[in-house]
């Protein structure tokens, strides 16, 4: 999670990260793209046989740091009539468990670089309160680690747990893993039992620090200095849990100048210890990214198809060079739209506890861009298999909460549509696509479609954005296998406005319309989608 010095620090160098995307097409990155056809129809070629990669479910995962009030009036919040006895807000993991978020990232973010995990665990009234330097913020200590593992098993998800790489030591990460997974008999495991957890907390997911690349990170080292931190405390945390899947920090952004470059170094040093690498990627319709032009911010998420493709050739790079077997996997663990609420009071906490920082509202051409984002990470799950959408409640989030209830931002709707309907496996599907230039991008398609198949319900889901802000495309689906039998669902997100968000006095105004059903014709299916939409298309063969 990138802070305010950070920010200052990309706004001298995220031109550099701009000029990466234009030193080539992105669009070449995309797979299954065709020349367009003549009569400006978008053809779908699609074949259930024809695969690319199973979805890992923690593909839509999400994230929880201790910044603003993404914990405490978020998630946490004793003081409330809509809390439970463990001072869970009950609305909010009631919304939780019905998306299905599968994993979420916790305790940060920059927060985790100055983070003693024993200042949140044992008797609540002997914790102490701190002050997070990374946000400026006091924290009570009052939900740790204990709590996020109870509101996990609460709300039906997994713990991916970030560990502290800044101002903590990699014995201080092994303790933690020993507190958190050995059953009995050690300090550690038997500190957790002494705190009334006598059963193994059992995380199996874990990041190895957050973004030691940036300046603005608490405990900022070089690639060499973090590659080796990184090697030695998973060699330790190795000793107690062997079967831990351990992520290594990537670059946080392809703005910064070591991009890639720390990458190698990093895996040149820790390769054989770690099974997976980080990236994140925040987008924004600003003048210095998109020149404010909306057509060009929903293409934005062809720039993180290139992000992917670059990281993974490092990977293979170094794996190459140390002659291994082992093929890494890429961990995608914050991504989102990001770019109002960044400067000020929107990022410093004034030494107050949870205060509003970073609550970012959303609009319609937010939700269309998180939307594309959605079918990256799907076009790319061959080789990212963890990511998360940063963050969950109130901070830069779907969801937000006040004393009274919660209402839905417009970007939690394909992010759901994708925990939802995207299942089983990711379709090899060729696209023929009208398209349209994009500085510094291309040729980029007006429709991005993605498919996935889930042989288990015979079930087949389409997920169209459409880029075109003027006019509806139509859509033929050519099934080269076996058409469906009937639409099982077919919805659109869509408005007259780009610039239109929800709230809580209208937690409507961007919400899903029912798209009119598919015109089926024995192997040819025709639909057509909204301008500025973004649609999921559900069929049973």
């Amino acid at each position: 999670m990138a802070s305010m010095k950070r920010r200052a620090f990309l706004g001298k160098s995220f031109s550099a990260g701009a000029g990466v995307v234009s030193a080539g097409p992105v669009s070449s990155f995309l797979k299954g793209y065709l020349t367009p056809g003549s009569d400006g129809i978008t053809r779908t070629y699609l074949d259930t046989k024809r695969t690319t990669a199973p979805i890992d479910r923690n593909l839509f995962g999400s994230f929880l740091e201790h910044l603003g009030r993404a914990i405490y009036e978020g998630i946490y919040d004793p003081g409330s009539k809509l809390s439970d006895v463990n001072g869970f807000r009950k609305d909010v993991m009631d919304e939780i468990r019905g998306m299905g978020v599968p994993i979420i990232r916790y305790p940060g973010g920059n927060f985790v670089s100055g983070y003693n995990w024993l200042d949140g665990v044992g008797p609540k009234q002997d914790r102490p309160t701190v002050l997070d330097k990374a946000w400026n913020t006091v924290n009570s200590n009052q939900f740790g680690t204990n709590e996020f593992m109870t509101w996990c098993k609460a709300t039906g998800t997994l713990p991916l747990m970030g560990l502290n790489f800044g101002t903590g030591t990699a014995e201080q990460a092994a303790a933690l893993v020993e507190y958190c997974n050995t059953e009995k008999g050690t300090k550690w495991s038997e500190l957790r039992r002494k705190h009334g957890f006598a059963e193994p907390h059992k995380v199996k997911n874990w990041c190895l620090g957050n973004e030691m690349d940036g300046p603005w990170q608490i405990g900022h080292m070089t690639a060499a200095e973090y590659g080796a931190k990184a090697d030695d405390a998973a060699r330790q945390m190795r000793v107690i849990d062997p079967s831990l899947n351990l992520i290594a920090c990537g670059s946080s952004s392809p703005g910064m100048p070591t991009y890639l470059e720390w990458d190698r170094i990093v895996l040149e040093n820790c390769y054989d210890q770690v099974d997976g690498l980080s990236l994140h990627r925040y987008i924004g319709n600003t003048q210095e990214e998109t020149g404010k032009d909306s057509s060009k911010y929903v293409a934005m998420n062809l720039t993180m198809d290139r992000q992917i493709a670059e990281t993974a050739a490092v990977c293979d790079l170094v794996r190459g060079r140390k002659r291994s077997s082992k093929r890494l996997w890429l961990s995608f663990d914050e991504w989102n739209v990001w770019y109002r609420a960044r400067s000020g009071d929107d990022v410093n906490g004034h030494a107050k506890e949870a205060p509003h920082l970073l609550e970012e509202v959303y609009n319609l051409e937010d939700a269309l861009l998180v939307g594309g984002m959605v079918n990256t990470l799907l076009r790319n799950a061959d080789r990212v298999k963890i990511a998360c959408l940063a963050q969950l409640v109130n901070v830069i989030a779907p969801i937000m909460t006040n004393s009274s209830g919660l209402y839905r931002q417009t970007i939690y709707y394909p992010y759901v549509w994708g925990l939802k309907f995207a299942r089983g496996k990711v379709l090899n599907i060729l696209l023929e696509s009208p398209t349209y230039e994009v500085s510094g991008i291309g040729a980029v398609p007006y429709l991005d479609i993605v498919g996935t198949y889930a042989q288990e319900t015979n079930e087949v889901a389409l997920f169209v954005l459409n880029r075109d802000l003027a006019r509806a495309r139509e859509v033929e689906v050519v099934w080269q296998d076996a058409p469906p039998s009937a639409v099982t669902g077919a919805s659109t997100l869509t408005g007259n406005d780009l610039k239109t968000f929800n709230g809580f006095d209208a937690p409507q105004r961007v919400a899903p319309q029912d798209l009119p059903k598919p015109i089926m014709n024995k192997n040819v299916t025709r639909f057509e989608v909204p301008a500025r939409s973004y649609t999921a298309v559900r069929w049973r063969l």
